[in-house]
Formats: C-alpha cells, sequence, structure tokens
C-alpha cells in the first residue's frame, strides 16, 4: 500500500462481515421516492418496540457536502422541491456542515444538504425483525425454499412448486434480489437486472471518532463519490468507482447465480478504488493513520436507470416485481408498505411510474442493460441536471424511419429505448448536450422553433408513442368501461382518460374509432406498457371479447403543425384537406405522395396540424416529401422542447405532470373530458362523483413568474405570505409572451384570476400570479371566433 493510504491488516478470507453498508436516508431526488424512504425509516423507528428485535438503527443525520458551485445549485434545486414534502432538509454553511461532522477538512466545503433522521442500520438485525414481525401477524415463512417452477392456472392464479410442495397463489411477487432474473425466466421474462461489485471498507478504532461525545452525522462527498460513517469507535467508507474501473458481474446475466451463492462475497481489490480512498484522506484526514480492518465486496442489483421495477408485470397475470434496488435498505420498507396498498386497494397509493417495470421492453437487451449499469454505477454521485440525458447504450433497437436523417441534426433525448430530437441545430449554435440549472445553449433554438410553428410550418417525429389496436366484440364495452369519456363515433378523435377506482388519473390516452369497433388508441411513450397493462387486466378479469395488439414498433408518427401545414400536405393528396373536408379531431386514411397513411387532425401544439401514422418504413419517404413540399412555405424541423413550450401556452395538461395518480381529473381541470352522466359505469366513477359532491380543496391554476434567466420545470415549491400553499406541476418559457409560465395546484382560496404568489426557483423566491388559461388560444378556437366575428358582421 502506499504509505500515504490506509494500512491494511486483514485478508480477504477473514472477512466476516455483513455486507450492506446498511445506510438509511430521507433524500431522493425523485419527489414520490421520498416517500418510499420516509415510510421506511417511520417503521424502522418502531420497528424494535414492536417485536422485540433489537435492529441498531442509527440516526446521527446525514449531510451531503457541496465542494463546487454546480453542487451548490443543485442542493439548491434539491430545496425547491422538498418544502413541500413532509421530510426534513436543510441547506447548510460549512460552520454547521463542521459541527455534525468535525473531523472534515473545511478547505473545500462550500455548503452542505442536511437531512435529519438518516443514519445506518444493522442489515441482518433488520431482516430477523422483519420477519419476526411478519410471523407476529400470521405470516408463513419457509426456509430454504428455492422456488423450481411457476405455473399460471387458467384462473389467473399460480402453482409455485418448491421442495416443500406445492403453493396455490392468488398472485406472486418476485423479490429475489440477483435470483430475480432466474425466477422471471421461469416464465419468459429477462428482468434487466445485473449485479454490480461494490466495495466498502472499515477501518479499526480512530482516536479522534473515539473521543467524540456523538456519533458523527453520514457523510456523502458527491466529488469525492463515497459515503462515510462512523463504524463504531471507527470508520466506514464506501465509494463508487467510475464506470472504466467498477467490475459488473455480468456472467451471472448470461449464466445465472451459481448455485448455492448465498452469503458469499466477492474478492475485495483495493486498487480500484484508490483514487476515492485518496479523496477521502484528503477530507477526512484521520483516514491516514487508520489501520483496515475489513474490505467488503459484494453484488449489488442494478438495473439499467438505477431504479427498482415495482408493481404488476404487463404480459403475465397477477405476477408482481419488487427488484434491482441499488439502495436495498432503505426501499425495504416503503416498498413493501407501497406494494401491499395497491395489492389489497386495487390501485397504487401515489405515483410511482418511474419504478414501473414495465418501463422496459424488448429492447432492453444485455448490452445495454451492461452499457447502462456501468454508466448509472459511476454517475451515482454526479450532478443532477433539470433534462438530463445519459447516452451510454444508445441508440437501442427503437430507432424511428427518420432517425438516420435527423440524428446529426439534434439533440436527441431518450424516451422509452426511442431517440427522439429535442432541439434542432442551425449553423452558428452552440451544439451538443449541455446541461444546466439556468437557461442553457437550447434556450435560443428552442424559441426559434416556436416561432416556426406558430408562423410557418415543423414536423416533429413522434414515433414513441404508444400505439394499440383494440377491436372485437366487447371493444366498445370494454373502452367504456375503462374511460371516463364517451367513445368517439366511426373516423373520430377524442383525449380519453383511464381513473382509479378512488378516482385518479391512471392514464391520458387519445382515442380514434377506426372502423365500428376497431379503435387506435395512443398514449404517451413513457405509459406504453403500463397503460397496456391496465387495459389487458381489465379485459382479462371482466371476461371481454376483445383483441388487444400493440403496435408500437411497427407504426411510425410524424406530426405537423402551423399555419402553412394544410398548403404542404395538400401538395402531396388528392384528399380534401380543407377545413369543411377535414376537420378537428377528425380521422381519414389517405395518401401522401402515393404512400398510404392515416391522418388524425389533432395537434399537441395547438396549432393547425396533423398526426400521421405510417408503416415504419415508410416514414423517411413521407418526411422527405413533406420537407420538399414545403419549402416555400417555409417548412423545417422541430422537438419536443419547443413542443412542451407551445402546449404549455395553450393551457394543455399533460399526463404526469398535471395529472397522474396522486391527482383527480376535477382538480386538474379535466371536466370537459369526464362524463359523469354517461350510461356506463366507468371505473371511478362513483368515486368522482363523491368527489364533486365534497368539493375541491385545491385546484391547477396557471401561472406566470417573473424570472430572469431560469425558468420552472415542475415540483417547485409555492410559497404565500411565508407559507408553503402548493406546488408547480410543469413549466416552461413562454416564447409568444416573452415570460415564463406554469401550472401549480393551490388551495381553492388562493386559486382566483390575479392572486399573487411566489415560485422558488434555485434558492430564491420569484413573484408569481394566477392568470387566466390559456395564454394562446388554440388554432380550433381561433377559427371558432372568427367565424363568429364574420358572422356578425
Amino acid at each position: 500500500m502506499k504509505s500515504n493510504a490506509f494500512s491494511y491488516r486483514s485478508s480477504w478470507s477473514s472477512v466476516c462481515f455483513k455486507f450492506q453498508a446498511g445506510l438509511t436516508t430521507y433524500y431522493h431526488p425523485g419527489i414520490n421516492l421520498k416517500k418510499v424512504h420516509y415510510d421506511s425509516i417511520k417503521l424502522y423507528e418502531t420497528l424494535e418496540a414492536e417485536t422485540g428485535q433489537a435492529i441498531g438503527f442509527h440516526q446521527p443525520g446525514s449531510v451531503r457536502i457541496a465542494s463546487s458551485a454546480a453542487r451548490v445549485d443543485e442542493m439548491k434545486y434539491q430545496m425547491t422541491r422538498t418544502h413541500w414534502h413532509v421530510t426534513q432538509q436543510y441547506l447548510i454553511g460549512p460552520e454547521k456542515v463542521q459541527e455534525l461532522f468535525p473531523l472534515l477538512n473545511m478547505d473545500k466545503v462550500l455548503a452542505g444538504l442536511y437531512t435529519p433522521g438518516d443514519g445506518h442500520i444493522d442489515p441482518y438485525s433488520l431482516t430477523m425483525a422483519l420477519a419476526a414481525g411478519a410471523r407476529m401477524y400470521g405470516a408463513q415463512i419457509y426456509n430454504p425454499a428455492p422456488v423450481t417452477s411457476l405455473k399460471p392456472t387458467a384462473d389467473g392464479k399460480w402453482d409455485v412448486q418448491t421442495p416443500h410442495g406445492t403453493i396455490l397463489a392468488n398472485r406472486i411477487v418476485n423479490t429475489a434480489g440477483f435470483w430475480a432474473r432466474e425466477v422471471g425466466k421461469m416464465i419468459g421474462f429477462e428482468h434487466p437486472t445485473i449485479p454490480v461489485h461494490h466495495q466498502y471498507v472499515v477501518t479499526a478504532t480512530v482516536p479522534e471518532v473515539k473521543a467524540l461525545k456523538k456519533e458523527l452525522a453520514v457523510i456523502r462527498d458527491l466529488e469525492g463519490s463515497y459515503y462515510l460513517r462512523q463504524e463504531r469507535d471507527g470508520l466506514l467508507f464506501g465509494p463508487y468507482e467510475k464506470m472504466e474501473k467498477m467490475v459488473l458481474q455480468d456472467s451471472w446475466v448470461r449464466d445465472g447465480v451459481p448455485p448455492g451463492f448465498g452469503k458469499e462475497l466477492f474478492e475485495s481489490d483495493l486498487d480500484r478504488i484508490m483514487e476515492h480512498v485518496e479523496m477521502a484522506m484528503e477530507m477526512v484526514p484521520v483516514l491516514k493513520k487508520a489501520d483496515i480492518i475489513n474490505v467488503v465486496s459484494g453484488p449489488i442489483t442494478y438495473t439499467p436507470d438505477l431504479l427498482p421495477m415495482v408493481g404488476p408485470h404487463q404480459g403475465v397475470r397477477n405476477y408482481w416485481t419488487a427488484i434491482g434496488f441499488g439502495y436495498g435498505i432503505i426501499h425495504a420498507g416503503g416498498i413493501g408498505k407501497f406494494l401491499s396498498d395497491w395489492i389489497r386497494n386495487g390501485e397504487p397509493p401515489y405515483d410511482l411510474i418511474e419504478c414501473d417495470p414495465n418501463r422496459y421492453g424488448k429492447w432492453t437487451d444485455v448490452p445495454f442493460i451492461c452499457a447502462k449499469a456501468r454508466e448509472s454505477y459511476g454517475f451515482n454521485n454526479v450532478v443532477g441536471y433539470p433534462k438530463e440525458e445519459r447516452f451510454a447504450g444508445r441508440p437501442t433497437s427503437r430507432t424511428s424511419g427518420v432517425y438516420e436523417l435527423l440524428k446529426d441534426k439534434a439533440s436527441m433525448g431518450f424516451h422509452a429505448g426511442w431517440e427522439q430530437p429535442h432541439w434542432f441545430y442551425k449553423p452558428g449554435d452552440d451544439m451538443g448536450y449541455k446541461p444546466s440549472f439556468r437557461r442553457t445553449n437550447w434556450f435560443g433554438p428552442v424559441g426559434r422553433e416556436c416561432q416556426l410553428v406558430m408562423e410557418k410550418v415543423g414536423v416533429i417525429d413522434l414515433t414513441p408513442f404508444g400505439k394499440f389496436i383494440v377491436k372485437g366484440k366487447d371493444s366498445h364495452k370494454l373502452l367504456d368501461r375503462l374511460f371516463a369519456n364517451s367513445m368517439p363515433k366511426v373516423g373520430q378523435t377524442n383525449i380519453s382518460h383511464m381513473l382509479t377506482p378512488t378516482g385518479r388519473v391512471y392514464a391520458e390516452v387519445t382515442i380514434t374509432q377506426l372502423t365500428p369497433g376497431e379503435f387506435l388508441l395512443i398514449t404517451g411513450s413513457g405509459s406504453e406498457l403500463h397503460d397496456l397493462r391496465w387495459i389487458e387486466t381489465e379485459a382479462a378479469d371482466g371476461g371481454y371479447d376483445v383483441n388487444i395488439s400493440n403496435v408500437t414498433e411497427d407504426v411510425g408518427v410524424l406530426g405537423i403543425a402551423g399555419p402553412n401545414s394544410r398548403k404542404v400536405l395538400q401538395k402531396l393528396t388528392d384528399e380534401d384537406l380543407s377545413e369543411a373536408g377535414f376537420k378537428f379531431l377528425h380521422c381519414k386514411s389517405i395518401k401522401l405522395a402515393g404512400i398510404p397513411v392515416r391522418a388524425i387532425r389533432i395537434s399537441y401544439t395547438g396549432e393547425l396540424g396533423w398526426e400521421l401514422y405510417m408503416d415504419q418504413k415508410n416514414m423517411a419517404a413521407v418526411y422527405q416529401a413533406m420537407m420538399e413540399a414545403g419549402k416555400d412555405e417555409g417548412i423545417d424541423n422541430f422537438g419536443t422542447y419547443a413542443m412542451s413550450s407551445l402546449r404549455l401556452e395553450k393551457g394543455f395538461r399533460g399526463w404526469g405532470a398535471e395529472m397522474n395518480c396522486d391527482t383527480n381529473p376535477l382538480e386538474a381541470g379535466l371536466d370537459y373530458f369526464i362524463k359523469l352522466n354517461k350510461p356506463a359505469d366507468f371505473i371511478g366513477k362513483a368515486a368522482l362523483q363523491e368527489i364533486k359532491a365534497k368539493g375541491l380543496k385545491r385546484k391547477l391554476s396557471y401561472i406566470t413568474v417573473d424570472t430572469d434567466d431560469i425558468d420552472p420545470e415542475g415540483n417547485e415549491t409555492v410559497w404565500h405570505n411565508g407559507k408553503v400553499v402548493g406546488n408547480t406541476t410543469s413549466g416552461a418559457y413562454s416564447y409568444s409572451s416573452q415570460q415564463s409560465l406554469a401550472f401549480a395546484y393551490l388551495p381553492l382560496e388562493l386559486s382566483s384570476v390575479g392572486q399573487k404568489v411566489e415560485v422558488e426557483l434555485l434558492g430564491r423566491k420569484y413573484a408569481a400570479m394566477v392568470i387566466q388559461e390559456p395564454l394562446v388560444l388554440t388554432e380550433p378556437t381561433r377559427t371558432r371566433l372568427q367565424k363568429k366575428t364574420k358572422g356578425k358582421a
């Protein structure tokens, strides 16, 4: 070992330490994953008293250390998203950081993010206490009891075969950790999980630690990419290596977990972590003289995006997963509660779609899993910017028919495996992905694209949409049960919502009736299999005679929008595209440049436009024909950033932001799409009637924000008279009105037009005001008003 490093006086073979470091924290950058962490800690705080089992729970708090300006901004960014949560969190200065961890070298410490109540727990003792508690309430635990086979029964149940016999289960939940892939393979799934080698180091007694009067807070040195906590009178230190140094146990993905593997560990490799050791010694100088007594290396199961896979799985009935936990201990209690609540009540207790197991599909192959796991492990402590993109493993097999034409012209985003343009380059632009907490290189080009759509005509690749065909004898009956809106007539389209039994918004879907009893359903890219599973479950449980097919990868989609869009398309077809010949929210099968296309008169920008659905192999030809035909009309490309700005100006709600499983459609202002008087007893109808009778407590409001070089993104805290009163759901800069806009949930008494509030952005409160929506009228509305004006004249 180097003379300035730890001295090492234990061989790997003598390690008897349990693998997990047992860290617990309320902190998580994800809004609802904070709830999982909160529920876990609250369970652990009472578990010993409830079960009589000691769990070794320490709660000295934790501090995430900022030693750069970008880190300080990141902490301010996270603080804006925590005030409307129950969890306490504080941005603290160097003096408070040193008080919580007096052994730090303070030369580089600018600030800290302090979370009281954080700490660590003994994993083995926690497991024993949870098992004891389960037995107290009637659970039966068999160990060892390897599952040898899973067989579905005709009524949707499962025969679970073990050496102890066969268990008939109403449902199964795969919680098998690094054996999860083996369990999934029994029923034909290749779950995208992979074990990563993680190491931590335990020192002998450190005199300076032993002399302390209270336990040190856990620290996370984000620049050094490690965590460090007190372990008795010594220290425990765990780094996350860079992607080129970290090790995957990819043989387990190819060949399976070795039979009998359970409590074993991997061989440690101090050389891999020396860079982090040296940074830790600089930050915590007492480590230079510390003796190592243990180096522990064991498997942590990763998914491609580092988030677990939690919930029911699409494609098979009553099969659930709770796998891929990169941070197992802190998720355990909260996920257990989340899943049990969902199973008992028939719907998730809150929205956690970022952990939905159905966010992955067949495109998630082994090379992709390995590339993303390397990236995610190395990215554990990188700065978490808004609009974050990670590029390992891309592109996947999911590329649209125009990807090759667009890939070098645009900054691409990743959406459920697809590459989709966020914004396009022009000569002189500052190109490339350059993340920031403030307006960055995309800001000007996005304004240019918004102007293009408002004044001329733009084309956008919308292929990532999820697309399903539902047909059969009971198709209308099934969809009437699933959706709160009435079903559209043949050749027409509407926007409909699937609700949960308690009346919350599970999904937003565009529905077109193509032929009698045949419906095309379009949903967002991130909710493709999430929505399909819900539909398939209701169809199976209700015994509906329908055929449901997922055509997402077969069908390409181009959007064209702007005042000149009709002129461009009319050059390519003999079909009458006039206002009378092709009305808003109508659908026709036409030919463009001789190519069959299903055209729907709709546009998520709110401007005159069509969505064009076609065979993937024909996309490039249709795209090139439109670009050629539109030269005189000023045609060009636009991306999803511009679409987001334009939809917000028009007051369009977005699923996953303004509406999700945390909101009901009445408070979200979706009354127009909810037909409480339709004969069908749609899911959530009775709950909505009760909500309406009781009255709302909050309302989605439309606000302007007086900002400078920063715009709201969503989930920021809203203040009034020094108190937290709500949160934003999404936000953007309105290029039409030259100001920042946002949607926000506010109490009814603060939702009137003209009401002044404040929105917190990067640690500063900006003046905001509720305004009448929309800021910019949609093209169909403008057209109707023009007709009325002419009629009166």
